[in-house]
């Protein structure tokens, strides 16, 4: 069986090293030694600032909206449903406007509607949708005319860079997940990329109960800490990563290359790279999809319908300025497999029965 993804296995030898110094040191959580490496390893790798450690990516939008102060957002229909779910778990208001057609990313001009129809929204959320780059210039003028604030759900963008910029350094904010099946993983695990100093010091507290540690409790707070056994799978796993982006990038130039004549694919941002997080392609319609998904299954090649739902159909309470674009898109998109075991045979069987399929 070809699989969709398989999560990046951290090596044992490694780790078991790691693990010890945790027993010796006999400090397993609370902002130990291998969290303290793990962030400061990260924000060199990813060339960034004010990198903060949450135990998941759901904690990560979370904290990243409670630090800011967002009551109510300006979302896309179009992601993991954990993108809107995470604030209407903390009761923020919801409403949403339509992708792009041809990146599948919160089109700005959709964005601009919205505002001019009467949103209230004090925060935009958008999705680097696959790990393709939102049109950041164009939501961050926006930000300044409306005086809102945007966060970016970067949970498929791990090593993205707009020319030599990372992504995460965007927006007010930044989330990533580090979640098992994403292309640098804790296990389970994220982080929040805050723009601002000062920001990146208030969400260490709410992270820890609020506490700040020479004044006691501050401020309302959860626990969304990640313990030390995480931090050195992502030491682990850290060290592998410039071999693990290259292959996977290569693996999803193969596929796009081969595929481009044959199916939809998404409008990559002209001045990104590629880390082959995702492995998307956009079919006709619903009935085309589920016989490209037949033939796959018959091969034994695992794909996924994904995402769908369009947000906005899940979520049927909240406000819509409208999102055609995504119902569209959301009722063609299949995800290949892509993962770093992935080899080039794979990719060659995966697009031979996708040919073979829409001949």
């Amino acid at each position: 069986m070809i699989a969709l993804n398989s999560p990046l296995k951290p090596n044992l030898k490694k780790l078991q090293k790691y693990l010890e110094q945790i027993n010796n040191n006999g400090w397993y959580t609370n902002f130990g030694p291998m969290h303290n490496e793990l962030t400061v390893r990260l924000e060199e790798y990813l060339g960034v600032k004010n990198l903060l450690l949450v135990n998941n990516g759901t904690s990560a939008l979370q904290v990243a909206a409670k630090t800011l102060g967002t009551e109510s957002i300006l979302s896309t229909p179009f992601s993991f449903i954990a993108t809107v779910s995470a604030f209407k778990w903390q009761k923020d208001e919801v409403c949403f406007a339509d992708i792009d057609r041809s990146s599948y990313n919160l089109s700005p001009e959709s964005v601009k509607t919205a505002y001019k129809k009467g949103c209230k929204a004090d925060t935009i959320v958008a999705t680097h949708v696959y790990g393709n780059p939102c049109d950041v210039i164009a939501l961050n003028n926006i930000r300044d005319e409306k005086n809102v604030k945007v966060i970016y759900d970067a949970a498929h963008a791990f090593g993205i860079k707009i020319g030599n910029e990372s992504v995460l350094n965007f927006g007010d904010a930044s989330t990533l997940s580090f979640h098992a099946t994403k292309v640098f993983h804790t296990i389970e695990g994220g982080a929040v990329v805050f723009k601002d100093k000062d920001n990146f010091e208030k969400a260490q507290q709410i992270i820890n109960f609020g506490i700040q540690s020479t004044q006691g409790v501050i401020n309302v707070g959860l626990n969304a800490k990640l313990n030390e056994y995480q931090a050195a799978v992502g030491l682990v796993n850290l060290d592998e990563m410039d071999n693990i982006l290259e292959h996977r990038s290569n693996l999803f130039d193969v596929y796009r290359n081969g595929l481009k004549d044959i199916v939809e694919l998404p409008l990559w941002h002209p001045q990104a790279n590629a880390n082959g997080a995702y492995m998307p392609i956009k079919l006709e319609n619903p009935l085309q999809l589920q016989k490209v998904m037949n033939s796959l299954n018959k091969n034994d090649i695992q794909s996924r319908h994904y995402f769908s739902p369009s947000l906005d159909k899940i979520f049927v309470d909240n406000f819509n300025y409208g999102s055609p674009n995504s119902h569209h898109v959301s009722e063609g998109i299949l995800c290949l497999p892509m993962h770093a075991h992935l080899s080039l045979d794979d990719v060659s069987k995966v697009m031979m029965v996708i040919k073979k399929t829409l001949s």
